[in-house]
């Protein structure tokens, strides 16, 4: 899995300062504790003392270790009873004083066997929810919240069959891309007038693809195309890590192509979005108005051949939604 380095290191933040404060915290308990029995703040200085001796002879060179530590481990042991001891006669559990990792499988650190951590990935996911949010309404634009019921049940005589069946087999086709995300390269081509779904079953799609842990960038197609255009005449140093978001994250959704100024540079920079992502195996929706023979007029051959034979296409047709909830159905 890819990770958005601009989205991690918000985790990371966001993941050192709650375990500082956990830190905080303990210190303040433990500090309560031992006013009230100063013995146990002789105690608490002795046993951090003990461990660092232990972790000294642990890694002392030339001479058996296991001597000193089993003595050091005795002693931590005898400091550890007594401290139990003085706490149960306060009337406080045994292991108050203990300062223990909020996460046991790595300590705390966010990293486990060279991997990011079960912890750290729900900072993650959560930071990345937050991202999409700024574009994307993920509070309430979901599978479950998608309704058929602004879509005619009758028959279209230029497509052989009505919108609402059209969009049964569109919503199964999106279900079946987030359920499967990660199996297998995969990428969806949904192609439509305004206002019938397009950009809602995308953020249906990022919402489950995103608490799976993978990584999505979303963002239109000019927005895109800025953010190249910056980097290739060094405007912004921002903008190179703008571009690798783009072109390595797991799931890029490039919404409302088409709405650009279609230039020399914009095909450019479209054919090595689809080409990159297709070479690497990274999955990407792509959002248009466009039909697609409008898009083979208006873009090259190449990237046209890339759209009709690596994509599944995906056509919305029907009554635009938004005028209709502004009638009132």
């Amino acid at each position: 899995m890819a990770y958005d380095g601009k989205i991690m290191r918000r985790a990371l933040q966001k993941y050192e300062a709650d375990r500082k404060r956990r830190e905080e915290r303990f210190r303040e308990r433990e500090e309560a504790v031992c006013a009230r029995e100063p013995r146990l703040r002789e105690i608490q200085r002795e046993l951090r003392a003990t461990m660092s001796r232990l972790i000294t002879s642990a890694l002392q060179r030339g001479t058996d270790p296991r001597p000193a530590i089993d003595a050091l481990r005795d002693e931590n042991m005898s400091l550890q009873r007594e401290r139990a001891e003085l706490l149960g006669k306060m009337g406080l559990p045994a292991d108050c004083l203990e300062e223990k990792p909020n996460c046991p499988l790595c300590g705390d650190t966010g990293y486990r066997k060279g991997e990011v951590c079960r912890c750290l990935r729900e900072y993650y996911a959560r930071e990345q929810k937050r991202e999409l949010s700024r574009m994307l309404d993920l509070g309430s634009q979901s599978f479950e919240t998608f309704s058929l019921q602004w879509y005619s049940d009758l028959p279209d005589p230029d497509m052989g069959i009505s919108p609402r069946e059209n969009m049964e087999k569109n919503l199964e086709s999106c279900r079946r891309f987030a359920d499967e995300f990660g199996q297998q390269p995969q990428n969806l081509l949904l192609t439509g007038s305004p206002g019938l779904g397009k950009t809602f079953l995308s953020a249906a799609i990022a919402r489950d693809v995103s608490d799976a842990g993978a990584s999505v960038v979303y963002d239109t197609a000019g927005g895109v195309f800025e953010r190249f255009e910056a980097w290739k005449f060094g405007r912004e140093e921002q903008a190179a890590e703008d571009t690798n978001r783009v072109l390595a994250c797991d799931l890029l959704i490039l919404d409302d192509l088409g709405t650009e100024m279609t230039t020399a540079f914009v095909q450019s920079a479209l054919y090595q979005i689809l080409n990159t992502r297709l070479m690497t195996e990274k999955s990407t929706i792509v959002n248009t108005n466009l039909s697609p023979g409008e898009i083979g007029s208006r873009y090259s051959p190449q990237i046209l051949s890339r759209l009709e034979g690596e994509y599944e296409t995906l056509v919305f047709f029907g009554d635009d939604i938004r005028l209709l909830r502004r009638r009132g159905g």
